[in-house]
């Protein structure tokens, strides 16, 4: 079934491909239309047919009609998908190098998040990232995920002693929870309102965003703003499809996509700023934990449980480290 989808998705993009004597190429997103990335994504292809004069244009696929994102990951490796949004939670286990950005705590704050990825590390990361087909020429903010719950504000990492909280189905995540003394629970995110309502899990952790438009306000009233997870989406593209243009082009490429980025960017920022107002109104919460130094200080066995199964982590976290 798997291998028919992705086929069929890459006919679809080899169909979209071949409507062009020039340099057309498919893009894949997950998100719907009007999302932040989204958007960003729309602009980044239309502007850089533009300012190529068409020698590079594309069709982008919103709400993930080629395939979920390891199907898309596939079939930017084989040069059928050209560009992407990529949420880079899941990467890791297609490219564990990716892997860094979801170590919890692993960036101070959104600003640092971008400061370090839009210098020589986020290059290294690309760079590091190439051999398996695909590059990122650009970082996207995916929004910092925080500790939501319907029993009590979480001010100190004792306050997670022994609630239970849904997770993401990643082992840093389970780990990240366990070392704080929570029990972690990993389940569908379609399960978690209903969850959340009759007392299956206390928490979850997510962006002001997701827990405005997954109407998980309505059954948690205490959202604190723990921030352990700072996970950047990648602007991504095929290394066939970037080999394949021209220096010119390249410098075009990148110029649009860095375009992109502070467009998404500043999306975000208020959509955010808007999620955070309608939860509040609705009665929610929020509340800054009293010093994000102590959840961090438990994070060492998460840390090298994680450098142990990819070595290369450890001089990431040290590039990030220098970085203030």
């Amino acid at each position: 079934m798997k291998k028919t989808l992705i086929a069929s998705a890459a006919l679809a993009a080899g169909l979209a491909f071949s409507g062009s004597a020039l340099s057309a190429w498919t893009g894949w997103n997950i998100h719907t239309q009007n999302y932040p990335i989204s958007d960003a994504l729309d602009s980044f292809i239309e502007n850089v047919e533009e300012a190529t004069d068409g020698r590079v244009s594309g069709n982008l696929y919103h709400g993930g009609v080629l395939g979920s994102q390891g199907d898309a990951i596939q079939m930017m490796q084989i040069g059928s998908i050209h560009f992407a949004g990529f949420s880079l939670e899941p990467m890791g286990t297609e490219i564990p190098e990716t892997n860094i950005v979801s170590l919890p705590f692993i960036f101070k704050d959104v600003n640092h998040m971008y400061r370090v990825m839009d210098g020589p590390f986020g290059k290294r990361l690309s760079n590091d990232m190439a051999p398996s087909g695909i590059m990122a020429i650009g970082w996207y903010d995916a929004g910092s995920r925080s500790f939501y719950n319907n029993t009590k504000p979480i001010s100190k990492p004792s306050d997670v002693n022994g609630m239970k909280f849904r997770v993401m189905n990643n082992e840093l995540y389970v780990d990240m929870v366990a070392e704080l003394g929570g029990n972690a629970t990993p389940m569908a995110y379609s399960e978690v309102y209903q969850s959340l309502k009759t007392g299956v899990v206390d928490g979850a952790e997510n962006n002001p965003p997701s827990f405005e438009s997954s109407n998980h306000y309505e059954v948690a009233k205490y959202y604190s703003m723990s921030n352990h997870l700072i996970i950047p989406e990648c602007l991504c593209v095929s290394t066939k499809a970037w080999n394949s243009l021209s220096e010119e082009d390249k410098v075009i490429v990148q110029r649009e996509a860095d375009k992109s980025v502070a467009m998404q960017r500043e999306l975000w920022a208020k959509r955010v700023k808007a999620s955070r107002e309608l939860a509040e109104k609705a009665g929610v919460k929020f509340n800054e934990v009293d010093d994000p130094k102590a959840f961090s200080d438990l994070m060492e066995s998460v840390y090298e449980k994680a450098i142990k199964a990819t070595p290369i982590l450890a001089s990431y976290i040290e590039d990030i480290k220098k970085v203030d």
